[in-house]
């Protein structure tokens, strides 16, 4: 028996809920929506310096709507949660912790939205795990080679003296070209719900720099043309038009890799903060939004109306 979801149906009161869980020995927070009848689930996965937290706005609009119930996990090294050690420090310890959550928590399968840093755990964790994969929502993520060719002017000045260091300043050049964007909307909405984990971020840099150094030499482009060959999970890419931290060359990489088509959103590399609704928006009001829930729903056993 399928149950029949109805997006345009009034909010329910949905609230993210903090929890904490000691698996293998180590702490992992995460927040999960208090919509305990959902008939099926997703995982929103954070990007590089960020937490469940602040993702909040877009999973409660997600689950109220969807009917869906979603889980924000804080990455092993982020928001409180116990780090990685350096040995242990790669892209599928990542996503090996996002399969022993769901096993806590009895998930068999779900949804996996991954943003930045998210995308390319998602990425793994949708290869390593396809069977417990309903589908694959990319945005602006890090998983392919060209995200780290930088042509800025910062790069050009300081390669010569140390490539690492020319790509790090570009880098972060790009997220500070990003602020702007992230502060549209309701700014002190967002504020309340990331700064616990940004803050708790910035008091564990030993914690977080390791990662920052993994990302910068991570290349998945061998498993992302795997996981086209090998598996039928729906993919759906997503991409910031006026993205300055990752090139838009990026997401028309992985799109061409994984064969779908990429969708531009208006906004810059973390457009889905300021603007919560925004992959909702796609996913209920827009044909290629629709037809990729329509593939993740009806494998999910839950019915969608034709007309959203």
């Amino acid at each position: 028996m399928t149950a029949t979801l109805n997006p345009l149906a009034a909010d329910p009161p949905v609230r993210m809920v903090d929890r904490v869980v000691t698996i293998g020995g180590k702490r992992l927070r995460y927040s999960i929506s208090d919509n305990v009848d959902a008939p099926w689930w997703a995982v929103n996965v954070h990007g590089f310096f960020a937490g469940g937290g602040v993702y909040w706005r877009e999973s409660t609009r997600l689950a109220a709507k969807l009917g869906v119930r979603v889980v924000n996990p804080n990455m092993p090294g982020f928001a409180g949660s116990t780090a990685f050690a350096w040995d242990d420090l790669q892209m599928s310890s990542f996503a090996d912790t996002l399969a022993l959550l769901m096993d806590h928590l009895g998930i068999e399968r779900a949804l996996i939205l991954g943003h930045s840093m998210g995308g390319a755990i998602c990425t793994q964790f949708a290869h390593d795990y396809p069977e417990r994969t309903l589908g694959l929502i990319y945005r602006d993520g890090v998983a392919t080679s060209s995200w780290k060719e930088r042509h800025g002017i910062l790069k050009a000045v300081l390669a010569p003296v140390s490539p690492d260091l020319g790509d790090a300043a570009d880098i972060a050049w790009g997220f500070l070209r990003d602020v702007p964007d992230m502060m549209a909307g309701r700014v002190s909405a967002w504020v309340s719900t990331a700064s616990p984990d940004i803050r708790q971020n910035a008091r564990n840099l030993l914690d977080t720099a390791p990662v920052a150094a993994m990302l910068l030499g991570t290349d998945l482009t061998p498993l992302v043309e795997d996981l086209r060959r090998m598996t039928e999970v729906p993919i759906l890419p997503m991409w910031g038009r006026l993205d300055r931290l990752v090139p838009p060359r990026t997401g028309e990489e992985f799109a061409e890799i994984v064969g779908r088509p990429l969708h531009w959103i208006w906004g810059g590399h973390s457009w889905m903060i300021p603007r919560p609704a925004t992959t909702l928006h796609h996913l209920t009001s827009t044909p290629s939004g629709q037809a990729f829930l329509e593939e993740v729903t009806s494998t999910a056993g839950v019915e969608m109306p034709v007309a959203v």
